[in-house]
């Protein structure tokens, strides 16, 4: 019991888990191990937005995949629904869903992940967890039922991840489109006078604690 109602958070470690999905068994977070992660939940299969969702995610799968970078998509349907869903979405798209799909049919995993709104009903939220080569939860987003989801933030925060970690830098806003300093990432800021100093010449600023710098 007190493992189910751990909360998640971001910087946590992704729980060990054995799951059932449409591609045979997975181990998460181990089987990928070195990759970055995006697990999307979602309410249910046959269901309107949902289709526009699986349908976006693998016309996007090659651009995820290039930035090393595997989906994997969940809700408490059974495997056989996940299949035949698949193949619906084949036959009237022609777009096979390539990933592989949970069937977390007791809800264990979704209990645990926070993914069952109590008063919702039995089904799982929309959601993401963006999962890093470690296992690591990097970010966790939520999304009413109504509202699909944009697969090109996804690739926008992937990148930005990315880039933060290879220029120990910050991503500002819209990036890599910001108002201020467009593709450009910033500086963290200096916790003493010297670096401050040092910051100013070295790089662009705006004042000593919001200087960027061209990505090498």
């Amino acid at each position: 019991m007190e493992e189910k109602q751990k909360k998640y958070l971001i910087g946590d470690k992704f729980p060990e888990v054995e799951v059932k999905t449409t591609r045979g068994t997975v181990k998460l977070p181990d089987d990928y191990k070195g990759k970055w992660l995006i697990l999307f939940s979602h309410p249910g299969d046959f269901t309107p937005v949902c289709t526009t969702e699986f349908y976006s995610f693998q016309k996007k799968y090659d651009e995820f995949r290039e930035l090393n970078t595997e989906l994997i998509g969940l809700s408490v349907d059974q495997v056989f629904a996940h299949l035949k869903w698949a193949e619906w979405i084949e036959e009237n798209f022609d777009e096979e869903i390539e990933f592989p799909i949970i069937a977390d049919d007791l809800g264990m995993l979704s209990q645990k992940l926070g993914l069952i709104h109590p008063k919702k009903g039995p089904s799982t939220v929309r959601a993401v967890y963006m999962i890093d080569p470690k296992g690591v939860i990097r970010a966790i987003l939520y999304y009413p039922q109504e509202l699909g989801r944009n697969m090109d933030e996804f690739i926008r925060m992937i990148k930005g991840f990315q880039a933060a970690e290879k220029e120990k830098a910050a991503i500002p806003a819209n990036w890599p489109e910001n108002e201020l300093i467009g593709d450009e990432v910033i500086v963290p800021p200096a916790s003493d006078v010297e670096t401050a100093k040092k910051n100013m010449k070295e790089y662009k600023c705006f004042d000593w604690w919001l200087c960027h710098k061209k990505m090498k």
